[in-house]
């Protein structure tokens, strides 16, 4: 039987463009990147050379400070070019890939019968550590580490998010034995959070603990679901893994390979082609978009936590979403009147779109604004589920004050948690920013 968790303060917005229930097959792209800023505070180092030949699931680089941290190739083929940025870090390793892939074999294992330690050097050997995420900091687990539970969110919530449902009502079997393997790795439970659309198809799992879970956005954010269900203290650590990724691991254990596939959803007004796409982790982004104009912007993943990439780069390693919307390159005039434009979403009242609440909207990423020293008290708590200060986190990470973020709830945050904090203050601050630098900060003084 599942736990019923009813969020109440949030904000779902209702965007043009959501992406047909048809699934396509992509075709195979000539190119597959790996880029490591997906993995945040990762330095990596690698292993092979440009030029060098690779199989689907052979290390191309680990971690310099967590060796046991190995990331793979999800195609088989020629490594091509390894990327580089300011100070020769390195931004991507892109792969030429074969025509169809052939699969390093890491060899059938029944992970229900298998010991912890078994299980957990197969998930670290194959790249699929990758796939697992720690709160607090939103970082890649340290394998070392011993999670006090482990949270799943098949929850669709945010703007045009795909349907979880849709994706993994074929991949049940996978998903199963994902589980199975991800219980070895903690003493407590693994939380298993569903919709309408993903419990049908996932009610029947065992091993979880099941928790249907209602409400506005962001009510799918899996950090919510840990703050109602068995929040974070100092010093505890709890994983988190993406749906899709559950079901990788399966098939890592179910057939001996790291067959990385991935579903994105093709979202936003500006795409002409708006389905569900089967391709494979760090495909290019040309082979599921149609080719958009200048003033169009591609987002990896959702419009309010995704990354801007260029028509002829890579969909990052952890996204179910590419969305297409329109730059904010068109200026209103006496843009600043109160109820002058009305076909634009706003959370204020100053806009009439509070009085159509079924109307979808076509956002631009215009700001209407720029930031400003003025702060609404309460519009923030409004959107924000947790029993957290947000206000005053903010200013405490803007300030660099360790002890008032401990104070105030940094290990129970992410990122992502004040997307829709960013997407309402009127401030105008890039919030998420703010917060990221906040867990840094406690990273490097508090680990």
């Amino acid at each position: 039987m599942s736990k019923d968790i009813r969020i109440k303060r949030g904000l779902s917005l209702r965007l043009e463009g959501e992406a047909e229930k048809d699934l396509v097959k992509a075709p195979r792209s000539k190119t597959y990147a790996v880029k490591p800023p997906d993995f945040h505070a990762l330095v990596p180092k690698m292993v092979v050379k440009e030029g060098a030949k690779i199989l689907a699931g052979d290390e191309i680089f680990f971690s310099k400070y967590t060796k046991e941290l190995r990331f793979t190739s999800p195609v088989s083929g020629t490594l091509k070019t390894i990327k580089r940025g300011e100070k020769r870090k390195i931004m991507e390793v892109i792969i030429d890939a074969d025509p169809t892939d052939t699969y390093k074999d890491f060899g059938k294992m029944d992970a229900a019968a298998t010991d912890a330690e078994a299980v957990k050097e197969r998930i670290l050997e194959s790249g699929c550590g990758a796939f697992i995420n720690q709160r607090p900091y939103d970082i890649v687990a340290d394998p070392k580490d011993t999670p006090k539970a482990i949270f799943i969110s098949a929850v669709s919530t945010g703007p045009l998010a795909p349907d979880m449902g849709f994706i993994l009502k074929d991949k049940i079997a996978a998903f199963q034995e994902g589980i199975n393997a991800l219980q070895k790795l903690t003493p407590g439970k693994v939380h298993l959070g569903v919709d309408d659309s993903s419990a049908q198809y996932l009610k029947d799992i065992k091993g979880v603990e099941l928790h249907h879970v209602k409400g506005p956005h962001p009510a799918g954010n899996v950090g919510i679901q840990i703050h109602k269900i068995d929040p974070i203290n100092q010093g505890e650590r709890v994983w988190t893994v993406r749906p899709e990724d559950v079901t990788i691991i399966g098939n890592l254990f179910l057939t001996g390979k790291f067959i990385a596939d991935r579903t994105v959803a093709v979202t936003g007004s500006e795409s002409k082609n708006r389905k569900y796409f089967s391709t494979t982790i760090g495909a290019e982004v040309a082979d599921i978009i149609e080719k958009v104009e200048d003033d169009v912007r591609i987002i990896s993943g959702s419009v309010l936590t995704g990354d801007k990439i260029a028509y002829d780069q890579h969909i990052g390693f952890f996204s179910n979403e590419v969305s297409l919307i329109p730059e904010g390159n068109q200026y209103r005039a006496f843009g600043w009147l109160p109820f002058t434009y009305n076909n634009i979403h706003s959370n204020s009242k100053t806009s009439l779109s509070w009085l159509f609440p079924n109307r979808k909207f076509k956002p631009t990423t215009n700001l209407n604004g720029e930031e400003r020293s003025l702060v609404v008290t309460g519009e923030m708590e409004e959107v924000l589920p947790m029993d957290v200060y947000p206000m005053q986190l903010i200013k405490a990470c803007l300030a660099g004050d360790i002890e008032k973020m401990e104070n105030l709830g940094i290990y129970e945050v992410a990122p992502e948690d004040f997307a829709l904090v960013e997407y309402v203050n009127t401030s105008k601050m890039e919030i998420q920013d703010v917060i990221r630098l906040g867990l840094d900060l406690m990273i490097t003084e508090v680990g």
